[in-house]
């Protein structure tokens, strides 16, 4: 007979130290709430009042999904709703859920997580979710917000664009930089990092994936029209950004820190005719500019492209970083 660990979701194997799972809310109006699990209780979850677990927003239907666990582990169904729902950025019908696991039921996002402690009652934490609702209301926090550690963008973006979000979604980092990526029914047509139109707005969502710290919030719609606006889906910008930024830790060692000093060698010895024009193109760049964050800024090029160049020039000599 297979046994599931406690991680799987299914409860544990005889002997073993039992465990409690809980839904708790990482995003959205109820932010901060738990909801636990009970074996052989299922949960309803909806718009309409008299369900177990009550999310009262437009994007919810009035019955939604169900959850339960079981002798073959924890699953979510979901009951025919509007908008859908999601585990881990893909819709569902019916999914087995484990530990970690996040679901989007409307603009809440929820993760699975076991406790080895007592949980509340069920009614106790449906009072509980209206008590963090209307405390948020209080404060006037945004509708959908959460921390980059607890959810990381590339999950982000993944549930928005499969979920066909249009929002602005505002991420701000703890070294006080703001990045804003532009969502129109899922796609992402624009972007930029502190309102500088330095960086090309590609280039900016390549950049923002490496920032695994900080906070995001949906902010509504944004009515404005960009000159150089793009239609990427996500699943193009995850997969080119991802190769990137794995190409660009690994250059990391070989390169200097964003504030370096760039000069040109003097004297160059090697000469000008050995370089590619886009060589030399980022040479130029150096001369003008003089730091490597202000070059990656102002180039054309990829992050990784111009890293790559810069990374060159240093080892043939014709730049120097101090």
């Amino acid at each position: 007979m297979d046994t599931s660990s406690p991680k799987t979701g299914a409860p544990p194997a005889s002997g073993q130290p039992k465990r409690s799972f809980a839904l708790r809310f990482i995003s959205g109006k109820y932010q901060g709430g738990e909801f636990p699990i009970f074996p052989d209780k299922p949960i309803v979850v909806g718009r309409s009042s008299d369900l177990d677990m009550v999310l009262v927003e437009d994007m919810v239907s009035r019955k939604h999904a169900r959850i339960a666990m079981g002798g073959d582990g924890i699953t979510i169904e979901d009951l025919g709703s509007t908008n859908g729902t999601f585990v881990n950025g893909e819709k569902v019908k019916k999914a087995r859920l484990k530990e970690g696991d996040r679901v989007l039921i409307g603009t809440s996002i929820l993760k699975l997580v076991a406790t080895d402690q007592a949980v509340q009652p069920a009614g106790d934490a449906k009072q509980n979710l209206e008590n963090v609702a209307a405390a948020r209301r209080t404060s006037q926090v945004r509708t959908m917000s959460g921390s980059l550690q607890e959810v990381p963008l590339p999950d982000l973006l993944q549930l928005f664009g499969t979920s066909k979000k249009s929002g602005v979604l505002v991420l701000r980092t703890d070294d006080q930089e703001v990045g804003k990526i532009f969502l129109r029914k899922g796609n992402i047509y624009f972007a930029t990092i502190n309102d500088s139109d330095d960086v090309p707005p590609v280039k900016a969502c390549y950049r923002m994936l490496t920032w695994e710290a900080g906070t995001f919030d949906l902010d509504p719609p944004d009515d404005r029209q960009f000159p150089d606006e793009v239609d990427l889906t996500v699943a193009e910008v995850l997969m080119e950004g991802m190769r990137q930024l794995d190409e660009l830790n690994r250059l990391k060692e070989s390169l200097p820190a964003l504030n370096a000093r760039l000069t040109i060698a003097s004297p160059m010895i090697p000469p000008l005719r050995e370089l590619a024009p886009e060589d030399l193109d980022v040479l130029q760049m150096v001369h003008n500019y003089g730091s490597l964050g202000q070059v990656l800024n102002k180039s054309l090029a990829s992050d990784l492209q111009t890293a790559t160049i810069i990374q060159k020039l240093l080892k043939t000599n014709y730049i120097e970083a101090s």
